[in-house]
């Protein structure tokens, strides 16, 4: 025990640097000379000096339980991930370029209606959103036909998803709404699409995916929504619109079942008939009955879920 503690205070009063005109290694420790003479006669070590080994130092040297075991850092060359999986001819590029085309399309878009609604001129960025829209469904169809589908693709998509529905819609609604409805409310409604889109895209970027129905409205569907009110004009009082923008911001995170639109085409074409000729009477009102039911499809398909299962 009291070598042990005497070779402790020894490691306590250690210091790195020159000793007889030779140079320490970063692993080698010596003790201060006016330390060394009283050791030397204390307990007969050599006068040449006491040199320590890092190696024993760390045995013996206190550690904070606070602080774990540092791991290794892997240094292994990181393997990169192809951007076009598959074979890389010629073809499959040209049609991988053209995809990723229409998704800048759409995000270019969507940045030009947030210029032109600054501007004051909402329908016509309304009208932008709606091209929007198109290329971006137009993206997911050419990449499923020409077998380019690709992660990359994917992450892209949803960057400009956000850019387009996320934040040029409620800048579009923000204008639309401007002078008609007090400020800050506007303010908050286009804040909701902004949040609610950022939040549902991410939840569909991890979740599982389901061939049936859409896990609350996405944010296409909703900017389409949108774009369309904005574009045709509703003829509804600045509240209830402000309320209508709410309530879609929040359809689009709940956990509701919404078919998709391939499920919805497939419908009798007798389901149709009311729709079209509703639009030739009055397009608003149709637009809006259409809208509505759409969005309390969604809790209807939940409960009839529950009950069936």
């Amino acid at each position: 025990m009291r070598r042990s503690s005497t070779f402790a205070r020894q490691v306590l009063l250690v210091r790195v640097g020159r000793r007889d005109g030779d140079q320490i290694s970063g692993t080698d420790l010596v003790l201060p000379e006016h330390r060394v003479d009283r050791q030397h006669r204390r307990y007969g070590f050599d006068r040449r000096g006491i040199t320590l080994d890092r190696a024993e130092i760390e045995a013996v040297a206190p550690v904070s339980p606070v602080l774990g075991p540092t791991a290794g850092v892997d240094e292994s060359p990181a393997m990169a991930i192809p951007l076009l999986p598959g074979a890389r001819t010629p073809a499959r590029r040209m049609k991988f370029a053209l995809v990723n085309a229409c998704t800048l399309a759409s995000l270019v878009l969507g940045i030009n209606a947030i210029f032109v609604a600054m501007n004051g001129q909402t329908r016509i960025a309304a009208l932008l959103l709606i091209a929007c829209v198109a290329f971006d469904g137009l993206d997911g169809a050419l990449a499923r036909k020409f077998g380019v589908a690709s992660p990359f693709g994917a992450q892209m998509d949803s960057l400009a998803d956000m850019c387009s529905f996320g934040l040029a819609a409620p800048v579009v609604v923000y204008a639309s709404l401007a002078g008609s409805a007090p400020t800050g409310a506007a303010a908050v409604a286009a804040a909701l699409v902004a949040s609610c889109a950022a939040i549902r895209l991410a939840r569909f970027n991890v979740s599982p995916k389901d061939g049936r129905f859409f896990c609350g409205v996405p944010t296409t569907m909703a900017a389409a929504v949108l774009a369309l009110g904005v574009a045709i004009g509703l003829p509804l009082p600045a509240t209830v619109q402000i309320g209508g923008v709410a309530l879609l911001a929040f359809a689009m995170v709940s956990s509701f079942p919404y078919a998709k639109l391939a499920r919805l085409v497939k419908l009798p074409p007798w389901l149709w008939l009311a729709p079209a000729v509703g639009a030739l009477v009055d397009i608003r009102l149709t637009f809006a009955l259409v809208v509505v039911g759409y969005l309390v499809s969604g809790p209807l398909l939940w409960l009839h879920q529950r009950r069936t299962a």
